[in-house]
């Protein structure tokens, strides 16, 4: 039975915190939805409406896309071990370019200043309900490690190349729309 929650609480804050993987699921008005993995170490909860991550460069750039067309955003959250649950952060996204003073602030306040290689932008959801339902559905995983990949790969091409390929992949979506990953160059 689902449960509706208008803040993230003391439980929810706590299987958050134990999770390693979260999805983000965002869309426009038209076009497709996108469903994106993300590793839970670069998830912060700010409070209990505001939640941010730490965005890695990727193949496409759709979830900024979206954010900038519509704003929709949810976070969700499985329980891969232990106890079934499924988490839901619903809300309005927001992006903080990186470069730009905001994100630099949350990256020292949030992130200890820290930057992975690759690190293109950081995401904010403004949480307006959490929701919680059984997941009864969702399947046992045992957790072995995150993979080294993205970050040899963000290594391996430098900043001029990870510039180059934002600029190449990042800058329009699937659909056409604009990411407004270059607008502090305007």
């Amino acid at each position: 039975m689902a449960k509706q929650f208008p803040a993230i609480d003391k439980a929810t804050g706590a299987f958050i915190a134990r999770q390693h993987l979260f999805f983000v699921a965002s869309a426009a008005q038209t076009g497709r939805v996108n469903v994106s993995p993300k590793d839970a170490r670069s998830l912060r909860i700010l409070g209990p409406n505001l939640a941010a991550y730490l965005d890695q460069t990727g193949s496409g750039n759709e979830t900024s896309a979206h954010l900038r067309a519509d704003g929709r955003l949810t976070f969700m959250f499985c329980a891969f071990e232990g106890l079934p649950l499924i988490l839901r952060l619903y809300g309005r996204g927001r992006v903080l370019l990186r470069g730009g003073e905001d994100y630099q602030r949350l990256l020292a306040d949030a992130f200890a200043g820290e930057e992975p290689p690759g690190a293109r932008q950081i995401v904010l959801l403004d949480i307006d309900l959490v929701q919680t339902s059984c997941g009864f559905g969702v399947p046992l995983f045992d957790y072995v490690d995150e993979r080294p990949n993205l970050v040899r790969w963000a290594e391996s091409r430098g900043e001029d190349g990870m510039d180059a390929y934002r600029r190449e992949k990042n800058a329009v979506s699937i659909d056409g729309l604009p990411t407004g990953m270059f607008e502090l160059e305007d």
